[in-house]
């Protein structure tokens, strides 16, 4: 096949990809220059829609709606914007082989695509039960959530196995958006996870039991300390029950699963540093190798606010670190010098009627404050993380925007805090004040 070359690839289309190409168009793009290489079968898309407002039984959000750029406030970048621009979108091709040395792609259909400089935004790929030798674990109708293909297959099963039994397997993200979303659909939903407690790497015990509360008034069944270790399926193949480590059996029509992603770097395994599971970048996205960037959840970078290198496997940052990365691109071709990426760790979810923000980091002595309780028809209430004296990290629930942009200043101000049963008293006021 005859191969192309770019001065630009971007291999990955999900939201990292869309931003990066917005951001190269904002400087100016000659036809031709820019490809995106992607697996999916259509142009970038915001996927947090994916396990919210994609999967309601009214009013579902649906392409193009809610193509990039359109989650952060940002005009909508239909397929026909990247022709205009002049940048080449490269659908259902995935990249097999990367050759960072002699600067070369190879697609699975044996195209070769060359470049001079290369964004790796391929994100994450979900952790599969079946990784595991879970037995049953690939009976059909056992989903998990990453792509729009996998949305459309279970929407197809959602109608036709109406008002069914639903089984949620984690309780992270994904299992409280999708117990959400399932119970939406007028579904039996029962929620399984191992921990104490849900979202246990952000959410207190005193943070979750709002939650689980919440989720129990409206009917979900929540079962934590255990695991599912098998599934039975029925003739045709089809799920039908999930078996738990402690012995209980749930009946189950659909069962989805989030337990977790990992970032897509095994194509550069052994040609770029690595760090922390991703690939290791300064606070540019230049990774160990020249001409190569890497954005979004393979990038692990210097978090200059905690003075430490992490990765981070969330929205805001896939869009930002895009944007970060071809400023700095641009930028070197110009001679020019820009800030090191500052980022102030968020992270958000919706589900039913509730909305919770969260801003810094979740380390330390723990401050709950406000209405909290599940029963409650407006229940407002957060919490903020204390570390040396200062308030380093805060979580809102029902905030306002005004809210919600104060508890972000105080986890980037990081204000000193004397008396911890006044912040408690004083709850989203001290924020207000900041």
């Amino acid at each position: 096949m005859a191969e192309k070359h770019f001065k630009y690839v971007i291999v990955g289309g999900g939201v990292s990809g869309g931003y990066a190409a917005r951001e190269f168009a904002r400087h100016g793009l000659k036809p031709g220059e820019l490809a995106i290489i992607s697996k999916e079968a259509v142009a970038p898309y915001e996927r947090p829609a994916l396990s919210k407002a994609y999967l309601f039984p009214e009013g579902a959000a649906r392409l193009p709606g809610f193509h990039v750029c359109v989650g952060s406030g940002g005009e909508r970048l239909l397929p026909e914007w990247y022709t205009e621009k002049g940048i080449e979108l490269i659908l259902s091709t995935e990249i097999v082989k990367a050759d960072l040395a002699s600067k070369v792609l190879i697609s699975a259909a044996g195209a070769t695509f060359k470049y001079d400089i290369l964004v790796i935004a391929t994100g994450s790929t979900v952790i599969r039960l079946s990784d595991f030798g879970v037995q049953g674990a690939d009976a059909k109708n056992i989903f998990y959530l990453r792509e729009i293909e996998d949305a459309d297959k279970l929407i197809e099963v959602i109608k036709a196995k109406k008002n069914g039994k639903a089984v949620i397997v984690g309780g992270g993200y994904i299992g409280l958006e999708l117990g959400a979303v399932m119970k939406i659909n007028n579904f039996d939903v029962s929620m399984v996870y191992p921990e104490p407690w849900c979202m246990p790497r952000l959410f207190t015990s005193g943070i979750a039991a709002f939650y689980e509360g919440y989720y129990a008034n409206k009917g979900i069944s929540i079962i934590k300390g255990t695991v599912a270790v098998g599934f039975d399926s029925d003739a045709n193949g089809e799920v039908k029950a999930v078996k738990l480590k402690d012995g209980r059996v749930l009946e189950a029509d659909i069962v989805v699963v989030g337990v977790g992603g990992r970032p897509l770097t095994t194509l550069f395994k052994g040609q770029v540093q690595e760090e922390k599971g991703g690939i290791k970048t300064d606070g540019f996205f230049k990774t160990s190798v020249p001409d190569v960037y890497a954005v979004g959840d393979v990038a692990t970078f210097p978090l200059k606010l905690y003075n430490e290198l992490r990765r981070v496997e969330h929205v805001d940052h896939a869009r930002k670190s895009a944007e970060q990365a071809v400023k700095a691109i641009k930028a070197s071709e110009e001679g020019k010098v820009i800030d090191e990426y500052d980022y102030l760790p968020y992270f958000y979810s919706r589900s039913f009627d509730l909305s919770w923000q969260f801003y810094g980091d979740n380390v330390g002595d723990t401050v709950l404050f406000g209405n909290n309780n599940p029963s409650s028809p407006k229940p407002k209430f957060g919490s903020y993380w204390i570390k040396d004296g200062k308030v380093v990290g805060a979580f809102f629930e029902g905030g306002t925007p005004e809210e919600n942009k104060a508890i972000a200043k105080v986890a980037r101000v990081q204000p000193p805090v004397e008396d911890i049963d006044q912040l408690a008293k004083e709850g989203i006021s001290f924020a207000a004040k900041i």
